[in-house]
């Protein structure tokens, strides 16, 4: 029997490669597999995971075309067997012994999902990354974990790969992802898991090596798959309808949202001027549609500065409405921007 499958997910990564097969190596056991996902690749990828493969038991190559990291995922989740599931990224990888550590803590805790620290890797430099929860190495009910809403919390800790999850709730479909996403596809998923899986732990395990500053990395990309945070959010808000605890949760959502959209707009010179005026008018309709006393509330939560660029984005899409209907930038913005010298205000 099958005890733990991990899926990697594999696209255009090949100086990373055999960085994270060596790391699988240092972690593999009789009793678990290793599902290389490729998507599609179009550098040596492909043939980086053919030679390594031979070396690593329990290894299994499974090629797709490129449908993003969402679809590859849940590929990986339906042809994996095993008693747990776990993801690493193409290019990140583990410490030696993390997975059996892993398996261990599954096995006594008895949760249906895990969740773990990480090491987060930019050059040389490493910073220790705690998932946002004090109760640690103990069952929780994880919608008790969704709350407070004015400081990080697990869904706050999307990452897939800091954990494991439990073939009961595989076969209930919570660890399938929203394949229509393209980015953001995680922040859906930790909610769903969050509200409708029954136990969850989080233990103190520092395995992961997660890579930032990646070329190939879909946060490094400012193109229009970004924008996809909107349809994210929009789906977040829309499964709390009808919740039980949807008053409760609703104000931690919108805040969340909101610190997006800020975190967007921070970073808004990376895109393109055309691109930069469709977030701006993205985020602006997503303002619109949150109920105006919660979203008031999560404002004045904000720090004075993103909140002041938030509530201006809001404000000067109302007043063209209220001249001209709805529309994209003014030509004023867009001179605005130039003096500023930067591709948006």
């Amino acid at each position: 029997m099958v005890k733990l499958s991990v899926i990697v997910p594999f696209f255009n990564v090949q100086p990373f490669v055999p960085d994270a097969l060596r790391s699988l190596r240092a972690n593999a056991r009789h009793d678990f597999e290793f599902l290389l996902m490729d998507d599609g690749s179009t550098d040596r990828t492909p043939q980086l995971l053919e030679e390594g493969a031979g070396s690593l038991p329990g290894a299994r190559i499974i090629r797709r075309d490129h449908t993003g990291v969402a679809a590859l995922r849940n590929a990986g989740i339906d042809e994996a067997r095993g008693e747990y599931l776990t993801f690493m990224d193409g290019d990140d990888w583990l410490a030696p012994g993390y997975l059996p550590q892993l398996v261990r803590a599954m096995d006594e805790l008895d949760v249906d999902f895990l969740r773990t620290d990480h090491v987060q890797c930019t050059g040389s430099s490493r910073n220790v990354i705690r998932a946002p929860h004090g109760r640690r190495n103990a069952r929780i009910d994880p919608r008790a974990a969704i709350l407070p809403a004015d400081r990080p919390t697990l869904v706050d800790y999307p990452y897939s790969w800091a954990g494991a999850y439990h073939r009961r709730i595989v076969e209930q479909g919570l660890v399938h992802m929203p394949a229509h996403l393209r980015t953001a596809e995680d922040r859906p998923w930790i909610w769903r898991l969050h509200r409708e899986a029954r136990s969850c732990a989080v233990v103190g395990l520092l395995g992961v090596h997660y890579r930032r500053g990646v070329n190939t990395s879909l946060t490094q990309i400012g193109d229009e798959r970004q924008l996809d945070f909107v349809r994210s959010f929009d789906q977040v808000i829309a499964e709390l309808a009808g919740d039980p605890d949807e008053e409760r949760f609703l104000p931690k959502a919108i805040r969340t949202y909101c610190a997006i959209i800020a975190h967007h707009l921070d970073n808004i010179d990376r895109f393109e001027p055309a691109l930069a005026r469709q977030l701006k008018t993205l985020s602006a309709a997503a303002l619109g549609r949150l109920p105006a006393d919660l979203l008031a509330d999560a404002l004045d939560s904000m720090d004075a500065e993103r909140s002041a660029r938030v509530r201006r984005l809001r404000g000067r899409t109302a007043a063209r409405a209220d001249h001209s209907g709805p529309a994209a930038d003014s030509d004023a913005d867009v001179r605005d921007n130039a003096t500023s010298g930067s591709a948006v205000a």
